[in-house]
């Protein structure tokens, strides 16, 4: 599996977002539900949003990134997408388990 960094410029403010918004975070909770979403949330002084997704490949990610309210309604005006290999952090122990392991970054000592 492999992990995404996702970052969505949007081309409207908050309260432009506000009519889509719950079929939005209704995506989001069902994405994080199957294990495709494993974590995100809008950047603190910045028109956007940053969330993390692991999926088979970024085809699979172009599919589910299609699939969000905000792209289909037009609400997203640059999209960045970046493959991750997370190594290093206190979270690792939920991103770096042995069945999610990449095996280009290696398994922190002591971290199950």
């Amino acid at each position: 599996m492999a992990k995404f960094v996702v970052e969505f410029e949007y081309n409207v403010d908050r309260a432009g977002r506000q009519g889509l918004h719950p079929a939005h975070a209704e995506n989001l909770y069902r994405l994080a539900d199957n294990g495709v979403l494993l974590l995100g949330g809008p950047l603190v002084g910045e028109n956007s949003g940053l969330l993390v997704y692991e999926v088979e490949s970024r085809e699979e990610l172009q599919r589910v990134l299609d699939d969000e309210p905000y792209v289909k309604g037009g609400l997203v005006a640059r999209t960045r997408i970046q493959e991750w290999a997370p190594g290093k952090g206190s979270w690792i122990a939920a991103l770096n388990t042995s069945e999610n392991r990449s095996e280009e970054v290696p398994a922190i000592e002591g971290v199950h």
